[in-house]
């Protein structure tokens, strides 16, 4: 079932025209030169729209139900995968995929926060918020990917790790807290892909990389619109607002050194041609990865840890003319 969003809706009801043409046309009749006036107008509708997307509507296109999630990009760019089980803690959570593959033949250590489609998939999952034996199965699958040079993709689509009384019994902050001072002293490549919602500890648990991505139509900030409005205004229903104010971006992230790279969506958003949006996204991780393996291991760790440390250190001019 297509869904859209409301700012979809123009484009919408132009491809339901083109759709009834070619379902109503028949071989006595050339109505060619009508679609292809339709669907020219669809296109510079998609360019016109998307171009001035506000924060929020971002927001909305990454957590867009159709949206490729982390499990469609391990699908479809990993071959020979084999997922890993388990922390060896306290048990398994499957809202944090982690395993071994192939990408393009390189050997690569593979995690991706999954948020599921179904229902049932989605309470399996967690709805893509993680719990600490999630962080802890994700550093014991990175650990080992190091100790064998082996490079590190990771997917992010979160809007935060869980928030559980549960959760924080068995140790979230903490998990969280291990994962990012121990993913500086991994000795092998790590590349992060925001490809949908990036929600603050939660999805920095696995982005601490040498490489930093975000998909054109995703977000990635220190907090929800939702929770941002419960804090400042004590209603969600602000949501709009808070997300606006936040400037959610990805071209204010790499402004402000957070991430390295854009990776650009289809026309319309990644949901309208998934296997383009993969296909970008598997070309840019390849690139990355031939890239940041060009240094030693010492130098490597070295830029991760000063990368990190430099995010948001901008220099502001004043004017004291006056």
């Amino acid at each position: 079932m297509d869904i859209t969003l409301d700012f979809e809706r123009p484009v919408s009801e132009l491809e339901n025209q083109i759709r009834e043409l070619r379902n109503s046309s028949s071989a006595s009749i050339d109505i060619g030169h009508e679609i292809d006036a339709l669907q020219a107008k669809v296109d510079k509708m998609l360019e016109e729209i998307y171009k001035k997307l506000t924060p929020w509507q971002r927001t909305q296109l990454s957590r867009h139900p159709q949206r490729p999630h982390a499990i469609d990009y391990i699908q479809e760019m990993v071959t020979d995968f084999h997922e890993v089980h388990g922390d060896r803690r306290f048990s398994d959570d499957p809202s944090m995929i982690a395993g071994f593959g192939y990408l393009d033949g390189q050997k690569v250590a593979v995690l991706g926060i999954e948020k599921g489609r179904k229902t049932s998939e989605k309470i399996k999952r967690n709805f893509g918020m993680a719990n600490p034996e999630g962080y802890r199965k994700a550093l014991r699958v990175m650990q080992m990917a190091s100790n064998f040079n082996i490079p590190i993709i990771t997917f992010v689509d979160t809007p935060g790790a869980y928030p559980g009384i549960g959760a924080e019994e068995r140790g979230q902050a903490l998990a969280i807290a291990e994962n990012l001072e121990e993913m500086f002293k991994i000795k092998t490549p790590i590349l992060s892909v925001v490809i949908g919602e990036g929600g603050s500890g939660g999805a920095l648990g696995i982005a601490i990389a040498d490489k930093v991505f975000m998909m054109e139509y995703s977000v990635y900030s220190v907090i929800s619109p939702e929770s941002c409005a419960s804090i400042l205004w004590s209603d969600p229903k602000m949501a709009e607002t808070a997300a606006n104010s936040l400037q959610l971006s990805p071209n204010k992230a790499k402004e402000l050194q957070v991430i390295d790279d854009i990776i650009i969506e289809p026309a319309g958003g990644a949901h309208r041609h998934p296997e383009k949006a993969i296909e970008s996204v598997k070309k840019a991780l390849l690139n990355g990865i031939k890239e940041v393996k060009k240094a030693s291991s010492e130098k490597m760790m070295e830029k991760r840890f000063e990368k990190f440390r430099q995010m948001g250190n901008i220099t502001i001019t004043m004017d004291h003319s006056e």
